[in-house]
């Protein structure tokens, strides 16, 4: 085996692969799982007890030579191409392309200014919220289905049979911060609140179950309904043309008594109907109505003296007003073939 073992070591010293493709027949010839050093250490457990020192020292030394060839023929080979290539290939011209923003965090940015412009500060929240905020004090009942699991993502329930103020869960809109503002700040109050919601909703091209809302509130005497339309009117303006119209539905929400949808003039057909408006010529484009007298009084807030408004819409919706997306699932999937065509939208 002595033999054996001489004559492998003479190979492996005359041994010069000369490529990538060489090298790794070098490799598996000698150091595979199946190669011939492992085959040699197989046999080892045959040789005599007095030979053992010998034949060990002379395997172990064949196998340090088998590995220094290869690790010294693949570092020679590295530092060739290295040296042969230096202009990387596979990167791209100069000048070199700058990223884009999202069109969510342009539509977000262009939102804040728009009610800046007209007295409104920001606010931000936890994301991660307790059921007192997201829901008792903004007047949802007890047997309100949007607590259900069905709708909501909770962390942590206390009483898995009834909704509990303790309960811990993942805001599923931005009124939240709302509440926390009235909490900690008399009126006047006239703020917005932008952020990422969650629901449990099934993705499709017109809902998912992340998404990005703002939502707004103003509180002082003697707010009405009018100011309420009139805020809205200009916000329509400013964000979609001067040409917009905007209608307002009655609808319900239980934060806020009167409550109304607003609809936009679709900004795809201008109004004569297309299959993204459901031929109606409007899209629908946030909730609003004046603050519900008990959500002001949970918030310590007296409803006899101060009245407001809010509203609140997704911004990814008014993304896909803005520029005629008709697919939700684009903002989320990163293709950079969507996101480039915003370039000139920094």
């Amino acid at each position: 085996m002595i033999d054996k073992i001489k004559s492998y070591l003479e190979d492996i010293a005359s041994a010069n692969p000369s490529g990538a493709d060489e090298l790794e027949s070098f490799r598996l010839k000698y150091l595979s799982k199946k190669g011939i050093i492992p085959e040699l250490f197989d046999e080892f457990r045959n040789v005599p007890a007095d030979l053992k020192k010998e034949v060990g020292q002379k395997l172990n030394e064949l196998k340090q030579k088998a590995q220094e060839k290869y690790n010294s023929v693949k570092r020679s080979l590295i530092t060739e191409v290295s040296s042969v290539s230096e202009i990387d290939l596979t990167k791209p011209a100069f000048p070199y392309p700058e990223g884009t923003r999202h069109p969510i965090s342009i539509v977000r940015r262009e939102l804040i200014g728009i009610f800046s412009r007209i007295g409104f500060t920001v606010s931000e929240g936890p994301e991660i919220e307790d059921d007192n905020h997201v829901f008792t004090k903004l007047n949802f009942a007890p047997e309100h289905p949007a607590r259900d699991m069905q709708d909501t993502f909770y962390i942590y329930r206390i009483s898995p049979e009834e909704s509990n103020p303790g309960d811990i869960l993942l805001r599923t809109h931005t009124s939240s911060v709302q509440v926390r503002v009235m909490e900690n700040q008399k009126p006047p109050i006239r703020t917005i609140s932008p952020g990422r919601v969650f629901r449990n909703e099934a993705i499709s091209a017109r809902a998912h179950c992340i998404f990005h809302q703002i939502e707004g509130l103003y509180i002082d005497e003697n707010v009405s309904f009018a100011d309420l339309k009139q805020t809205l009117s200009f916000f329509a303006a400013e964000l979609l043309g001067r040409d917009t119209k905007i209608r307002l539905r009655p609808s319900y929400f239980p934060f806020t008594e009167p409550s109304a949808e607003m609809d936009v003039s679709c900004t795809i057909c201008g109004g004569k109907g297309c299959n993204v408006c459901k031929y109606t010529g409007w899209l629908e484009l946030l909730g609003c109505g004046m603050v519900h007298p008990n959500v002001l009084e949970a918030c310590n807030i007296d409803s006899k003296k101060y009245t407001g408004f809010a509203f609140g819409m997704g911004i990814e919706r008014a993304a896909m007003l803005k520029y005629q997306v008709n697919d939700l699932r684009l903002y989320f999937e990163n293709d950079l073939r969507f996101l480039e065509q915003f370039r000139t939208a920094l």
